[in-house]
């Protein structure tokens, strides 16, 4: 199961931004159905890896985990493909659409080396 979430209350329930959403289907995937929600405690006992996009995130969540096994869940998404370099995802919010264009070509790789991983993990 691979799932989203965030840390801003503000957020919950609402859809992706437009822009997110144009950027997706222009790429043949559609996340209009998508939802936001807040990151629970529950995540961590219900996903084996959680991926974070910046160094806020990731400190938030290794002070909120409960011990050194879901620390070890936690880890920037972009350190899949560049390993140990903790490399922030830019935040598009405030640029316009080419910054969602980057934002896409930045997390594909990571997306598809974690994708590859989970089949090659479940064919075992």
């Amino acid at each position: 199961m691979v799932d989203s979430c965030g840390f801003e209350s503000f957020h919950i329930g609402d859809h992706p931004d437009p822009r997110a959403q144009f950027v997706a289907q222009e790429h043949g995937i559609d996340i209009s159905h998508h939802v936001s929600r807040l990151f629970s405690m529950e995540d961590f006992n219900n996903f084996d890896r959680i991926y974070v996009m910046d160094s806020s995130h990731f400190y938030r969540l290794n002070r909120l985990a409960r011990n050194e096994d879901e620390r070890k869940k936690i880890n920037y998404i972009l350190n899949v493909v560049y390993p140990g370099k903790d490399l922030p995802v830019p935040d598009p919010w405030y640029d316009d659409l080419n910054a969602f264009e980057k934002v896409y070509n930045l997390l594909k790789p990571a997306c598809e080396i974690i994708a590859d991983n989970i089949t090659q993990m479940t064919k075992k």
